[in-house]
């Protein structure tokens, strides 16, 4: 379980196919403090440590996990958020995070507010997720709180940290997100449909 507060990010360093699935080698100031087999979230996706060496460590994502991602679309350079699963007995600062995506949804628009930005984003409503206004709503892993919900889509709003510290300053219109909605809206939503 995470809480979608991003700690660092990582640097994509190699990329490898074996069979249907990707390991992925990232260099980050956090490879020292990691463990074989921790999960971690990569831009929200819960992904196992599976070596470690110096300041690299690699993960495994399989098929299930390439096909309802972005992380297939990964490539030398790309930066990702990262986040270590909560401590139970920490606070809890975003909201409760599964790291494991519902879905992939679209960057439409990136307006810059003079100090803060707002990010709008489109996703397939059909799937039978939903958003709120100022319900949460966890994109690449960042908890954030949901601005102008419609019907297939919403917006955020970035502070200038959480731009500066996060994948968000290299976002742009056209890129592909995880979008990791609600858990408790995801559960509401379902009962409410039986």
């Amino acid at each position: 379980m995470f809480t979608g507060i991003i700690e660092r990010t990582a640097t994509v360093v190699n990329l490898e196919k074996d069979k249907t699935n990707l390991h992925i080698t990232l260099q980050s100031e956090l490879a020292h403090e990691l463990k074989i087999d921790q999960s971690l979230a990569h831009n929200g996706v819960c992904l196992t440590v599976v070596a470690i060496e110096n300041n690299k460590y690699t993960v495994t994502a399989i098929d299930e996990t390439l096909q309802k991602t972005n992380v297939g679309d990964l490539k030398k350079g790309s930066v990702v958020n990262l986040e270590r699963a909560m401590i139970m007995n920490a606070r809890l600062d975003g909201h409760i995070v599964q790291g494991h995506v519902d879905q992939v949804g679209e960057c439409k628009r990136v307006e810059n507010n003079e100090g803060s930005w707002v990010f709008t984003f489109d996703y397939d409503a059909s799937l039978g997720n939903v958003t709120i206004e100022k319900g949460s709503i966890c994109i690449n892993g960042v908890s954030l709180t949901v601005v102008n919900s419609t019907a297939h889509g919403f917006s955020v709003a970035i502070i200038p940290y959480t731009y500066e510290h996060t994948g968000f300053k290299n976002m742009k219109a056209g890129d592909k997100v995880n979008l990791e909605f609600d858990v408790i809206g995801k559960y509401v939503a379902r009962l409410l449909n039986r």
